[in-house]
């Protein structure tokens, strides 16, 4: 029936929290043991104490130098994942067409004098 009544009951949540800091609706939500869960912003994200302390940031080079990467959310404890260079653009065209599509240099060249590839 939420959903049916969607409008009206946004009007009703919006009006009980306005004015309200985010951590008060917080906390008035966990005080009447309501599931709740507040979205971070990106700055808190990049910066949230959990992804440090799990090591989950490494370094990898890019063609505009190193940049902070986040390592991938699965894995093994003692298996951290191969987090290579990032390719600069166009870096592995030729690699990818020719040896994984199968085009030849002359249909490559092709793409590139249309402009369909750099």
């Amino acid at each position: 029936m939420r959903v049916e009544h969607h409008d009206e009951l946004e009007v009703i949540i919006v009006r009980a929290f306005a004015g309200k800091t985010a951590q008060q609706v917080v906390d008035s939500l966990e005080a009447a043991q309501i599931a709740n869960a507040r979205m971070n912003t990106v700055s808190e994200f990049l910066d949230h104490p959990q992804l440090a302390a799990r090591r989950k940031w490494q370094d990898v080079e890019s063609p505009v130098g190193p940049l902070r990467a986040l390592v991938p959310p699965f894995g093994f404890d003692d298996v951290r994942p191969r987090m290579g260079p990032i390719p600069a653009l166009g870096e592995h065209t030729d690699q990818v067409l020719g040896g994984l599509a199968g085009l030849s240099e002359k249909e490559i060249a092709a793409l590139r004098e249309k402009k369909v590839i750099g």
